[in-house]
């Protein structure tokens, strides 16, 4: 896959502030890593531009998702609910910027993101800064007093950006999960989770590459796959069909230790 990337021209994080889309409509799809070099390919020729940061294409990101005790936000997802949202930690590691981040997800399919610089020893407990809960406060139906570490996860992310700015993709690989409740541990072998991050109003040549590819559409989090692949006291429902269909795509039972 690496090889794949020498074909973009990159684009770096001080012209990226045109296309933050905090305020997104956001389209997943899942695939496996022989897909993904078809998939880059036809993206290089149709002119789009690879990330780099640190002098790397490829970036290491490690996220800490907090839940309730009753696994609130987990269970908001699995029932459908409209409105919900998730809050996490995230440190990205090339840089060590770290962030206290809290995604909403409103009843018309937007994703709204809002995050706040936090110092990178906080990643697992930001319980003492009080800048950081009140942030909590203000932007999460939550309180810090509600909250606890329950899932890391760690993979790589490529991000493109089209030559019109009007979009970002993700993709994101090599991805593994800790569950901190259950001690339980797992990995997603050769999965690859593309996003389509974009406004809304204007075309995607993104989606004709994976449509012309067979790759389809597939709502899907990885917070909540996540969950059920580590924690058999969940009630996970629809989420245990979300990792029939990633066995299915890369042809590979995901093992859990």
């Amino acid at each position: 896959m690496p090889e794949a990337l020498h074909s973009f021209q990159p684009i770096f994080l001080g012209e990226m502030d045109s296309i933050k889309l905090m305020n997104r409509l956001d389209t997943k799809y899942l695939t496996d890593e022989a897909t993904l070099s078809k998939v880059l390919d036809a993206a290089a020729t149709a002119g789009y531009r690879a990330l780099e940061t640190e002098g790397a294409q490829i970036s290491p990101y490690n996220s800490i998702y907090y839940d309730t005790n009753d696994l609130k936000t987990f269970l908001n997802h699995r029932n459908r609910r409209l409105n919900r949202q998730k809050v996490r930690t995230r440190i990205y590691v090339n840089s060590s910027d770290t962030y206290l981040e809290i995604k909403r997800k409103n009843n018309k399919g937007r994703t709204k993101k809002k995050r706040l610089p936090i110092p990178s020893e906080e990643l697992e407990d930001f319980s003492y800064d009080k800048k950081a809960t009140a942030f909590l406060s203000e932007h999460s139906m939550f309180t810090i007093g509600q909250l606890s570490p329950v899932l890391s996860t760690a993979f790589d992310r490529i991000t493109l950006v089209n030559p019109a700015k009007t979009e970002r993709i993700t993709i994101d690989t090599n991805l593994y999960f800790n569950n901190f409740r259950t001690g339980r541990k797992t990995s997603l072998l050769d999965t690859v989770i593309i996003e389509i991050k974009q406004d809304g109003r204007v075309r995607s040549q993104m989606k004709k590459i994976l449509l012309d590819l067979r790759v389809k559409p597939v709502k899907v989090s990885k917070y909540c796959v996540a969950v059920t692949l580590t924690d058999n006291t969940v009630k996970s429902g629809r989420f245990k069909e979300k990792v029939r269909a990633i066995e299915k795509i890369i042809n590979k039972k995901i093992q859990v230790i």
